[in-house]
């Protein structure tokens, strides 16, 4: 696994709120080899209170963004390319044994992915994420929302004293 993972902030843009925590982007996470890459992400992130409405399934091909959890997405197969931040943010490839974590109120969909492309998903203990695409209306109760959704108690990769919780730290 990398060392630290890259980190990316995404300004609200008028459209989507965005976050001032960074999204967080490790590679390599999980060897190739691994036999159950999708139940060892589900293990791990559950081991680092991560295990909340945990799913299986691909990424929306819409921009949508969560206002009452941050999520974190284990590339388990294949290959993915996302729109980070909204119409004007910033593409990331994503590739099988990487990870992402995304805060609360960053927009991303998927716009380009392999055939075998496989994601899962997952969000801290005691938070269930809501659905939202940068709809009038939706502000700002979903501003609200964000504003309380509390700090992770651990990294969902590296644990407790693991770089989410460096870098989230910083930007509160």
């Amino acid at each position: 696994m990398a060392s630290s993972p890259a980190a990316q902030v995404f300004s609200d843009d008028g459209t989507f709120p965005n976050s001032r925590f960074p999204v967080l982007v490790y590679s390599g996470v999980l060897d190739r080899a691994e036999r159950d890459p999708a139940g060892a992400f589900e293990a791990m992130f559950a081991k680092n209170g991560w295990g909340g409405a945990t799913w299986r399934n691909g990424l929306y091909q819409v921009h949508h963004y969560h206002s009452t959890a941050h999520e974190v997405l284990g590339i388990y197969a294949g290959r993915v390319r996302l729109l980070l931040g909204g119409d004007r943010g910033k593409p990331v490839t994503a590739n099988a044994g990487d990870v992402l974590v995304i805060p609360a109120g960053v927009a991303h969909k998927n716009v380009a992915c392999s055939g075998d492309y496989r994601v899962v998903g997952a969000y801290p203990d005691g938070t269930s994420p809501d659905l939202n695409y940068g709809r009038s209306g939706e502000r700002p109760n979903t501003d609200k929302n964000i504003a309380r959704v509390g700090l992770p108690t651990a990294d969902p990769v590296e644990g407790r004293r693991g770089s989410l919780i460096a870098y989230w730290s910083r930007a509160r």
